[in-house]
């Protein structure tokens, strides 16, 4: 029974964590762009960069409302379902969390509606700098939200009470750890690329669709252009986050690897297939020498494997090998795509080259593909700790009934499917409907001008952006 309720608990976690991730890793990238766009604007004076930017900021303030929505259901879980992980680590996820909500989300949420409703009741460059907080608000959720969950993967600046209650020692060594500085950049550079590849597969779109070619020809050409740099920056902070790993979760960095027995030097395994119940792998394709290379910097070094580690110690195997492995390919997909791109750009092609406009719109899901694979790799890796080598997440969930846990983890699926649901189509029909022509007048307030132009959604439900 134990265990059934321990797996319902996490199955329930994994469910809303999952549909959460979608929104932030889109609006964290979108704020910073709806920035980088005004601020384009308001110095070249171009208004095809205000055209774009009137698109785009009605997708952000729908994609804000659904990660708020679902937000909060993840902060109420950790007291329903996980009451004794709230309780013992209340002292230091209290705070976090408060600081997030005090420092980051209040300022992107009050800034935004400045940002929704308020242009043509401020000067440019007022208007310009409440875009730049709402952008800032949105990292710093990001990274408050990633010093939490850090602390609960590489746990530091604490100490156990007699009762098994963590206290904080030292909030400098919680939020400036080494591990925060690897993870943080790791998962806002995941947010930038999922923005750019969403953004470049729209502008695709339309100018496959011979669609405001001007503003599809921005979109293509920003977006696959920051990708051409973030995507080998992303790479690097991702081996740097494998060094990490190899220093504080071994056993993680094992089940990643696939590696079940200590070798000197370690191979490193392409693909293959665990088996868990073995301890072996099939069919795999192992490179010698290159593990301890790429995991230690020291191609001699000595790699544990997971049968150096008790049973109950061991993370499952199967998953984060494979998410790993999808995480991975996706960003070598964005790094091809990106710079055949950009080398299309330089030879005037990229515009015209049909097949690659549909490669790129095809490409629309792989930055949250990498994500949401990412959070699966190091959440599950991290078992059977919640808060790794101090509390077992075992012990860590509330004393609920089997029943409960199947009536709570029902209506979330049913809920979440209907939202989410409801909020892809509303999205998608404001992207079917494309941003406005690229021969329509603005205003100087940024209003839309004369035109007479039907709204993407009846006027009552529009949310007033741009009307």
């Amino acid at each position: 029974m134990e265990t059934e309720l321990v797996l319902l608990s996490r199955l329930q976690f994994a469910f809303t964590v999952t549909f959460h991730i979608i929104f932030p890793s889109l609006t964290i990238g979108l704020a910073a762009w709806l920035a980088t766009l005004e601020g384009l604007h308001l110095f070249t004076g171009n208004a095809d960069y205000r055209r774009v930017f009137n698109f785009w900021i009605k997708l952000f303030a729908v994609s804000f409302g659904m990660g708020v929505v679902f937000g909060i259901v993840m902060a109420f879980q950790f007291g329903t379902n996980w009451s004794v992980l709230s309780g013992k680590t209340g002292n230091i996820q209290g705070p976090l969390l408060a600081y997030e909500v005090v420092t980051a989300f209040l300022l992107e949420a009050t800034f935004l509606g400045v940002v929704l409703f308020g242009r043509d009741r401020l000067p440019p460059w007022a208007y310009f700098l409440c875009c730049c907080m709402v952008a800032i608000g949105t990292t710093l959720s990001a990274f408050w939200i990633m010093v939490n969950n850090t602390w609960m993967q590489t746990p530091v600046g604490f100490e156990l009470d007699a009762n098994g209650y963590f206290l904080p020692t030292s909030w400098y060594d919680i939020i400036f750890s080494y591990a925060v500085w690897m993870r943080f950049p790791h998962m806002l550079f995941g947010a930038y690329l999922t923005t750019c590849f969403v953004a470049a597969a729209t502008g695709a779109w339309f100018l496959l669709q011979n669609r405001s070619p001007r503003q599809a020809k921005i979109m293509v050409t920003m977006a696959l252009g920051l990708a051409a740099v973030l995507v080998p920056v992303q790479m690097v902070f991702g081996h740097l986050n494998g060094t990490e790993i190899n220093e504080t979760q071994p056993a993680k960095l094992a089940a990643i690897e696939a590696r079940w027995e200590t070798q000197q030097p370690a191979s490193l395994t392409i693909i293959g297939i665990p088996l868990p119940s073995q301890e072996r792998n099939i069919l795999a394709i192992d490179i010698p020498v290159l593990g301890s290379c790429i995991d230690a910097g020291d191609c001699s070094a000595e790699e544990p494997g997971l049968k150096s580690f008790p049973p109950e110690d061991r993370p499952p195997v199967v998953i984060p090998f494979f998410t790993f492995r999808i995480m991975v390919g996706m960003g070598v997909i964005m790094l091809a795509v990106a710079w055949y791109g950009m080398l299309l750009q330089a030879r005037g092609r990229l515009y015209t080259s049909r097949w690659f406009l549909w490669v790129v719109v095809a490409c629309f899901p792989v930055g949250w593909i990498a994500v949401i694979a990412g959070w699966y790799t190091a959440e599950v890796g991290r078992q059977p700790w919640v808060v790794y080598n101090h509390l077992r997440t075992e012990d860590a969930h509330s004393p609920l009934t089997l029943f409960d846990l199947i009536v709570s983890l029902a209506g979330f699926v049913i809920l979440y499917l209907a939202i989410v649901s409801a909020g892809a189509w509303y999205m998608l029909r404001m992207v079917r409907y494309g941003p406005q022509p690229d021969d329509e007048p603005i205003d100087d307030s940024g209003q839309l001008g004369s035109s007479k132009r039907p709204l993407a959604v009846p006027r009552e439900t529009s949310l007033g952006i741009g009307e």
